[in-house]
């Protein structure tokens, strides 16, 4: 691909060719850019940019560097329509600019010399023939670079990686890794069809769309006649006893997303068993290590399980399962890829969604290895929240499992789009892209349709008036922010008003774009000042102080009534105030808190659940909001609120799960007449992206922006008059 405009000129000239049937034959690649480019502004306004667009991004910079240098050269064109082409170009250009204005970290890609990948390269070619352009042959075929071997341990964890000394006894027993006879040598991809079309972007949008309009979930095989795998005293369910059949014919990848609650960790110790995937690694949050260990010995009593902590000193270097946490995984990549492992679960797999993280990395690196040294590993990813904000989650999930490598399509992968018949250019391509990634592994079953036994679950608004003082100074605090925020919108308005020479808005009228870019602005400004200024995080977290007691008082009602409670909260002093609470009022309680100990939370999960003198469990949202098993309580209480959907409903499923016989209830506290109450309105509506993606549901899609900016611009035009 050319890298400087002389270049680009020289090429470019060689291409044209004249058509006097096209709509505009001077330039007809520029309605092409610039219909691109709204697509990628459209994206931008919505959140980062996912790769996919990233490479769009790139490739209409460089095609209009390409452009202007050919606009210019072209001495056939009259002054007139010289400038008037060189005008749609800038205004393209422009477009560009203010994509990045709001995504810094997409400056990069508009450098002259920015390096291209095949996917760059088969987009601008693609591009270019839609224009009526006539490509020489080099240009036409684009081969793949082959993909760099991971390392596992990068040069900048070198000097933190540990080797038990239990785990040098094993190697030195050991020395020499048994060779896997069933590894073949890479053959030679045969040419596809699809091999010159860009795909990742229609298969997303395959999810996004909800194509086709059913659940995602591949076809499992029937219930066997006979329980096969459940040890003395324990039966699996139906819905564990169809994936595990599919693990015993022979499938290997798996996204299983589940919704919380229906067994995926006992799912996951019982595919190991049956694939025979020993020893086996299972990268978790710290909050459920102790839980794991304790259902490999549940599930398969004769299998040893270990848990590893700090640097590994006192693990069972023979354990037939290692158990570690995400937060130091770093310092033992280099032990971990060398002992052999044959199988991987990631559990809670939506904390590896952010690519750029060391998290990601070390996961995506160790299941690279993995699959170079064993045939059809078995990789597991579970969560029952795959999607969080937008459908390009699934990217680093899907490296994972190795169906693609975030540019294109994995082999197996690529056959199956290949046998649809169909390219991104039929309509009837989306729904069958979405059937083929489904069919490589995506397990997702909801408590209604495998659990009708499972009691309902009810989210119940509970508004409180917070008419102290205290809560007059959060009132207060929210109209001073929305008025700075309007004279923010208003001097932006007024200055492009002058320089449009009189153009204005109508009466009424509000410009969405720029209601949209001044709260982007101040919540990049929020998050950059953290919570040494008053902004949209220090306002909640204030509301939520406010809440504290109230929401407290309403769980010790409630605890006198109906039992045991679960009491959420996000911040520590709002557990702090509702723990005082409860101990002057003679109500014991225990706490789970992201500083604890493994053992010591397991501890206290266990003294809830079994203690009756224990009423509630005060439990941070963040550190106890995933993998635990509360099901003692049946109602919880969430004092205060999330920013995402997925962390709510992850709270209150340590409740609503299988082991449960009572209806759930969740009270959630919202202080009135603040913006507590647009908060909830906007979690809410977030929980359309999973049930389109993943359940076929036809459920508007709303908009894909987080809850702070939404919130942050609601704000913004209930100032204005607008709301």
């Amino acid at each position: 691909m050319p890298t400087s405009a002389p270049a680009a000129q020289s090429a470019a000239s060689r291409r044209r060719r004249p058509s006097s049937s096209r709509r505009d034959d001077e330039a007809p690649l520029i309605p092409i850019l610039a219909r691109k480019v709204r697509e990628v502004e459209a994206k931008a306004q919505r959140g980062k940019l996912g790769p996919t667009n990233r490479v769009k991004f790139q490739v209409i910079a460089f095609l209009v560097r390409e452009e202007r240098a050919r606009v210019k050269a072209d001495e056939s064109l009259a002054d007139a329509a010289r400038a008037e082409l060189l005008k749609r170009l800038d205004g393209v250009a422009t477009i560009l600019a203010k994509t990045a204005a709001r995504d810094t970290s997409l400056i990069q890609l508009l450098e002259v010399d920015q390096a291209t990948s095949p996917v760059a390269k088969r987009m601008r070619r693609d591009w270019l023939l839609e224009s009526g352009a006539e490509l020489p042959p080099d240009e036409l075929i684009i081969t793949d670079v082959a993909p760099a071997t991971p390392t596992v341990v990068p040069p900048a964890l070198a000097d933190r990686q540990v080797v038990p000394a239990g785990i040098e006894s094993r190697q030195m027993a050991n020395p020499f890794l048994a060779p896997d006879l069933t590894m073949r040598a890479p053959a030679e991809s045969p040419r596809r069809r699809l091999d010159g079309w860009e795909l990742m972007g229609p298969l997303y949008k395959a999810f996004e769309t909800g194509a086709g309009g059913a659940s995602a979930s591949m076809e499992l095989p029937p219930v066997p006649e006979f329980d096969r795998v459940s040890p003395r005293g324990l039966e699996v369910m139906p819905h564990q006893s169809r994936f595990l059949e599919a693990v015993r014919d022979g499938h290997r990848g798996f996204l299983l997303a589940d919704e919380p609650g229906l067994g995926k960790t006992a799912e996951s110790v019982l595919a190991a068993s049956v694939a025979d995937a020993y020893p086996l690694l299972a990268v978790v949050p710290n909050v459920v290590k102790m839980n794991w260990a304790r259902e490999v010995k549940r599930w398969t009593p004769h299998r040893r399980a270990t848990v590893i902590q700090g640097d590994g000193e006192d693990i069972d270097a023979f354990a037939d399962v290692f158990i570690v946490n995400y937060e130091i995984l770093d310092r033992h990549l280099s032990w971990l890829g060398s002992i052999g492992l044959k199988g991987m679960v990631v559990d809670e797999a939506h904390f590896i969604k952010n690519l750029t993280s060391q998290r990601s990395r070390n996961v995506l690196a160790l299941a690279g290895r993995i699959r170079e040294q064993v045939r059809d590993p078995l990789m597991m990813a579970l969560t029952g929240t795959p999607l969080i904000n937008d459908v390009e989650d699934f990217d680093a999930i899907w490296r994972f499992l190795g169906w693609t490598n975030g540019e294109k399509p994995g082999p197996e992968l690529m056959e199956k789009l290949d046998a649809t018949g169909f390219t991104p250019a039929d309509k009837a391509f989306y729904p069958a892209a979405r059937d083929a990634v489904i069919s490589m592994g995506i397990v997702r079953r909801k408590k209604k349709d495998v659990a009708a036994d499972l009691p309902d679950k009810l989210v119940a608004d509970l508004p409180v008036e917070l008419d102290d003082e205290f809560g007059r100074s959060i009132r207060e605090a929210e109209r001073e922010l929305g008025s700075r925020l309007a004279d923010r919108y208003r001097r932006i308005v007024e200055a492009r008003e002058n320089a449009r020479s009189g153009a204005a808005l109508a009466p009424g009228e509000v410009d969405d774009d720029i209601v949209r870019l001044v709260a982007q602005n101040e919540l990049d400004e929020s998050k950059a000042a953290g919570s040494g200024s008053e902004n949209v995080f220090t306002m909640v977290r204030r509301i939520g102080q406010a809440k504290a007691h109230l929401a407290a008082d309403y769980a010790l009602q409630l605890q006198r009534s109906v039992g045991k409670v679960v009491f959420f909260a996000k911040h520590v002093d709002v557990m702090d105030a509702a723990e005082a609470h409860f101990a002057a009022s003679g109500l014991r309680s225990v706490s789970i808190r992201g500083d604890q100990t493994s053992t010591a939370r397991q501890e206290a999960i266990d003294a809830f659940n079994t203690d009756p003198e224990v009423g509630v469990a005060v439990c941070s949202l963040t550190a106890a909001g995933v993998g635990l098993n509360m099901q003692a309580a049946s109602n919880v209480v969430l004092a205060e609120l999330s920013w995402t959907a997925a962390e709510q409903t992850q709270a209150i499923d340590r409740v609503h799960r299988i082991g449960q016989d009572e209806p759930v209830t969740a009270w959630r506290i919202i202080a009135a007449h603040t913006i507590d109450t647009k908060i909830a309105e906007l979690i809410d509506s977030k929980e359309g992206l999973a049930q389109r993606a993943l359940d076929g549901q036809a459920v508007d899609p709303g908009s894909s922006d987080s809850v702070q900016l939404s919130a942050l611009m609601h704000l913004l035009r209930q100032s204005l008059g607008s709301v």
